[in-house]
């Protein structure tokens, strides 16, 4: 195992959790925005307001992608299993 080959794994792992961390972290982002521009419309200047519907709408993109990312984590692991062989020798 060269060091080109420890990069390309760590590049893959890397890809790998900024793919699995998208869908919750754009739910953060939209709820977040819209309740902001809801508080400023109705000048609501409560910051535990954007909590609640945060925690829901990652809540719900877990849900709706997490069989997506199930597969997506189960396919990196069985490409990195079944390489070992290839890697050592």
């Amino acid at each position: 195992m060269n060091a080109g080959t420890v990069m390309d794994i760590g590049r893959q792992a890397v890809e790998i959790t900024l793919m699995m961390s998208a869908p919750l972290f754009l739910a953060a982002l939209v709820t977040g925005l819209t309740v902001s521009i809801f508080q400023a419309a109705t000048q609501i200047n409560e910051m535990t307001l954007s909590f609640v519907p945060k925690l829901i709408a990652i809540f719900l993109a877990a849900v709706l992608a997490g069989p997506w990312m199930v597969t997506l984590i189960t396919d990196f692991a069985t490409r990195l299993i079944t390489s070992i062989p290839g890697t050592i020798g």
